[in-house]
């Protein structure tokens, strides 16, 4: 009797994988509810923000100019010089402390300045300093 070679089969018996993978579903589906999720315990309020306090703007131009303007109390704008600064800022820091300071400085002003206007804040003891920046229209 001739028999024939044995031909090396070229397909994959998946119904073992089937069953693997129906063992690992019936355990995820049995052990998901037991799993306790993370609670985050986030801080309490120990008081009520307050409303951000108006900032007291300084404004340098183009020919060196300062001028500043208390927006907390509505003043105008009072043209002031680098002395009289100063003393006019320390005098609002005394007032109110937490007070911000923003300087909008123009566009063609030199960078050196708006540094020489921050040094005198820093001078006053503002604590809170920021530039003022204008969004740009589309």
């Amino acid at each position: 009797m001739l028999r024939k070679p044995r031909r090396a089969m070229s397909q994959i018996n998946v119904v073992p994988y089937i069953d693997v993978m129906l063992v690992l579903l019936v355990i995820f589906m049995v052990t998901a509810p037991l799993i306790n999720p993370g609670q985050v315990d986030l801080p309490s309020m120990g008081q009520n923000l307050s409303q951000p306090q108006q900032p007291i703007q300084v404004t340098l131009r183009q020919d060196g100019s300062l001028s500043v303007q208390d927006l907390a109390s509505g003043g105008g704008d009072t043209p002031i010089g680098r002395g009289q600064l100063l003393s006019w800022l320390k005098a609002a820091q005394r007032r109110a402390p937490e007070q911000p300071v923003v300087i909008a400085a123009d566009r063609n002003v030199r960078y050196e300045e708006v540094l020489r206007v921050m040094d005198l804040l820093k001078q006053a003891d503002v604590k809170h300093i920021g530039l003022l920046a204008r969004a740009r229209s589309s």
